[in-house]
């Protein structure tokens, strides 16, 4: 017999299936029981325009489905958009009694749970809430917030540089740390960066395995500042889709990002397009590769970011630490007091 919570921690696993394209949507899993415990079926939803875990798991279990309890990692939700409404396909389907980890914080998709309350199904919710939030960080921060998730991604010297003296800058660390960076950029919606560091080093920004760009999914590339590109920029090609944002405001760029349904943004601009979004609060995590040499001088990872004493120092909480190829992987986040929004 599989107990609820059993069938949840299944539905979470189906929901971090390795593939699965992020973006607007979230990963959900979804685990169909019998009246005895016996599985009837699993679901999981597999990108933007597909079926829902729910209806993914409903269309396997055909008849089977009447009368079962639905375990599902987020509230079945409430609105027809590229697909219709979960909570109808369980209440056509006949499911008894649906089980769901996190409320569905999308306001224009909530409300499955009561709709499924009125028409007589028994709805529990809030089981493993944590796990499923966890599994969707990003997606849920983004529709609770307003805005995107930032993570700011730095490869630096251990005395902070970027770049040495004379200007030259590849490569400081070494090819496992840059072919993870390549796995940071397929797992995000946006990668951002700022016109310097296009017109010094001329960067693609896809996402490439083994040298060469992946036919997967891409992120947007975004490019912020007020200069104008060299249309042979690498950043122009037709790897993947670019967006040019003339601005220096952080809060306008993730605006923007926001409004195009970009949930995580991986932030890969040099010193000062870092310093701005440091300053105004919108780094939300930190990773940071340190690569074993020293420059004692060159360009420094961060620039001037309004901190002019220790006490205004922007503290982070290192949340894992591991060794990649010969250099060392950080990740943070930075603590919630320290940020504005």
């Amino acid at each position: 017999m599989t107990t609820e919570t059993d069938a949840m921690r299944r539905a979470l696993e189906l929901a971090a299936t390795p593939g699965v394209p992020l973006g607007p949507n979230p990963r959900v899993g979804c685990v169909l029981l019998a009246a005895d415990g016996t599985v009837i079926a699993e679901g999981r939803h597999r990108g933007a325009g597909t079926p829902h875990a729910e209806v993914d798991a409903l269309r396997r279990a055909g008849a089977t489905a009447r009368g079962s309890t639905a375990v599902l990692t987020l509230e079945p939700c409430n609105h027809t958009g590229r697909t219709g409404p979960c909570a109808e396909a369980l209440l056509v389907a006949g499911v008894a009694r649906v089980v769901f980890a996190q409320t569905d914080p999308n306001p224009l998709a909530a409300g499955g749970a009561q709709t499924l309350r009125a028409a007589g199904v028994d709805v529990v919710g809030g089981l493993l809430a944590d796990e499923a939030a966890a599994l969707n960080e990003p997606w849920t921060f983004a529709l609770t917030r307003g805005r995107p998730f930032v993570t700011w991604k730095a490869a630096a010297t251990l005395d902070g540089r970027i770049a040495a003296a004379d200007g030259t800058s590849r490569w400081i660390t070494s090819p496992a740390a840059r072919a993870e960076v390549h796995l940071m950029r397929a797992a995000v919606d946006a990668v951002v960066v700022g016109t310097g560091t296009v017109l010094a080093d001329d960067p693609q920004l896809a996402v490439r395995i083994d040298g060469e760009v992946s036919a997967g999914r891409q992120p947007l590339r975004v490019v912020v500042g007020l200069r104008d590109l060299p249309a042979a920029c690498r950043v122009l090609d037709t790897a993947a889709e670019t967006l040019q944002l003339r601005t220096h405001d952080p809060r306008d760029v993730l605006e923007t990002l926001a409004a195009r349904e970009v949930r995580h943004v991986l932030l890969e601009g040099g010193p000062t397009v870092a310093a701005a979004f440091v300053r105004a609060g919108l780094v939300d995590a930190v990773r940071w590769y340190a690569a074993p040499a020293l420059l004692g001088a060159g360009a420094n990872a961060l620039g001037d970011a309004g901190m002019s004493t220790i006490a205004e120092a922007l503290r982070l909480e290192v949340t894992d630490v591991a060794r990649v190829g010969a250099d060392v992987r950080i990740d943070a986040r930075v603590l919630p007091a320290t940020k504005e929004d």
